[in-house]
């Protein structure tokens, strides 16, 4: 958890994330999404979140099967919600930011696809620093 004064920022293969809340109910990032780039296409058991596109303009791709995926572009602006089990990503049309509000389980995270070749469950910090660095 974060303290009072703690901001974190996490470098990712596709930008990175600034961490600015995280409590034992709820947490909130920005999300620095790099034009052309995409995180992975995952999903989430327990968390719960809400993304607003703040400026840029991404393409959402969501559903409930993996091959049953829809697309939504989504512009400043626009917003949308990811409930447990929903598979979601966000690839960059634009540089992009996102703010994100969700319950605390920021490291629920299974990935299914990813164009850095990250897989399984959870966050590898130390591996998403280094790919940062080679894009």
């Amino acid at each position: 958890m974060l303290n009072d004064e703690e901001v974190q920022i996490k470098l990712k293969p596709w930008g990175k994330e600034i961490w600015f809340a995280h409590t034992e109910k709820y947490a909130g990032k920005i999300l620095h999404i790099t034009k052309n780039h995409r995180y992975s296409l995952q999903y989430h058991e327990q968390k719960r979140e809400t993304q607003y596109v703040y400026s840029g303009k991404v393409k959402l791709i969501y559903g409930t099967e993996k091959d049953n995926l829809q697309e939504k572009i989504l512009n400043a602006g626009d917003k949308f919600e990811v409930h447990p089990y929903t598979i979601h990503r966000l690839e960059a049309l634009e540089d992009s930011q996102i703010f994100e509000v969700s319950t605390p389980e920021l490291h629920d995270v299974v990935k299914l696809e990813d164009d850095y070749g990250r897989t399984g469950a959870g966050n590898n910090e130390d591996l998403d620093s280094k790919l940062h660095n080679q894009s």
